[in-house]
């Protein structure tokens, strides 16, 4: 069996993807997976409010923009519209949602989705919110 040796083609490849980066290189687009941004929210969702902090997810950077998509690990505030005598939730629920994050230097705009789960009179279903943040 014969080995082959490295051709200069071979070798000016692996140079160009190992050797040092050149400063256009450092202003490229940035993706890596986080597990917290530190950007904190709120927002409207399903006739209730939100107040949340970005969580695991993947983001995308090219300096002066941010693009995240993840877990939005948050504290809901809703009351509950039930008919007189019928038990309530509490008005402050903590509450897993997932959605986008894009920010620009330290502003934050968000599009979160949360799962409001069945109750006796309404099905399960999604609801988009909207919400300002800022990056911390």
């Amino acid at each position: 069996m014969k080995v082959k040796t490295f051709t200069p083609l071979a070798i000016a490849l692996s140079l160009n993807f190992f050797g040092p980066k050149s400063s256009a290189q450092n202003t490229a687009t940035q993706t890596k997976l986080v597990l917290f941004e530190g950007i904190v929210a709120a927002g409207y969702v399903d006739h209730g409010a939100y107040i949340n902090f970005t969580g695991p997810g993947l983001k995308v950077t090219k300096k002066p923009y941010m693009l995240l998509i993840g877990m939005l690990p948050s504290l809901r505030i809703k009351e509950d519209q039930v008919a007189a005598g019928a038990t309530k939730n509490s008005m402050l629920t903590p509450n897993l949602g997932f959605g986008l994050t894009a920010a620009f230097k330290h502003i934050a705009l968000q599009l979160p989705f949360y799962y409001n789960t069945k109750t006796s009179t309404k099905n399960g279903s999604w609801k988009l919110g909207v919400g300002l943040g800022y990056k911390l």
